[in-house]
């Protein structure tokens, strides 16, 4: 698909991974809504390239509807869809204040997958009714799931359940959509350089970046919208993960 004139969504887009895929699609000339539940960064970086924020809340059908027309009304029906909004949390399944809540987990799930799951769908449903582009391309979905997926730490539990749920979810979705023309991609992010770890002492994402194979240091927001892109692009890309994480395999601990 060209990008230039496209509308496209990025769930997330108002920091780390999200806001440099945000940046990326905007340069190469594509009309970006920034929706995230943080709309002042939503609506600072919306004015730096010229898109438009849009609150959004993945977990509600409401909020997500809403963001949808929205965006549909400013820009047109969107063909891409960037999922980029996602939280962590670290707890052992049983600590010493006995097992982990279920509440813990259920956060968790309720957000990287389910929300993920809902932004899909009801995005879908849209792309699918467009008129196709060349090689009957209506749309592109893109996912961001984790290593933990394949690699899941201890303590991750929730974490590693939402994103490979992601995983399992990329072919059967690319298979639903394959008569319409929308294809669904997933990328398996490994360290990068997130907000989050931008808290983290200067030597201890030094010693992060040193248990990467090569290259040896964090990844870079940059490198992971880069991959986004070219997915988005790239026609022959449908019903994969693909793993952006240094030849990196996660220890236990």
């Amino acid at each position: 698909m060209q990008l230039q004139g496209q509308a496209a969504l990025v769930t997330g887009g108002a920091s780390g991974l999200g806001a440099e895929t945000v940046r990326q699609l905007a340069q190469a000339g594509a009309k970006v809504a920034v929706l995230d539940v943080n709309i002042a960064a939503a609506q600072a970086l919306a004015r730096e390239v010229g898109g438009i924020a849009v609150q959004c809340d993945i977990t509600s059908e409401t909020s997500v509807r809403e963001a949808l027309a929205v965006s549909r009304v400013a820009h047109g029906p969107a063909r891409i869809l960037m999922n980029c909004a996602g939280i962590g949390g670290a707890k052992r399944l049983v600590g010493r204040d006995g097992p982990m809540p279920l509440e813990d987990f259920s956060r968790i799930i309720n957000v990287n997958l389910i929300g993920t799951f809902n932004v899909i769908r009801l995005a879908a449903a849209e792309m699918t009714a467009l008129e196709p582009l060349e090689d009957n391309e209506r749309g592109v979905i893109v996912c961001t799931a984790s290593v933990a997926a394949y690699d899941g730490q201890v303590g991750q539990a929730a974490y590693a359940a939402s994103k490979g749920g992601l995983v399992s979810l990329t072919l059967p979705l690319a298979r639903d959509l394959a008569q319409f023309g929308v294809r669904v991609v997933t990328i398996a992010p490994g360290l990068f350089l997130t907000p989050l770890l931008y808290q983290l002492p200067e030597e201890v994402q030094q010693s992060l970046g040193a248990s990467i194979p090569f290259p040896k240091r964090l990844g870079k927001a940059a490198e992971f919208a880069s991959l986004a892109l070219h997915i988005a692009g790239n026609l022959a890309l449908n019903g994969e993960v693909i793993r952006l994480d240094g030849a990196l395999r996660l220890p236990p601990r």
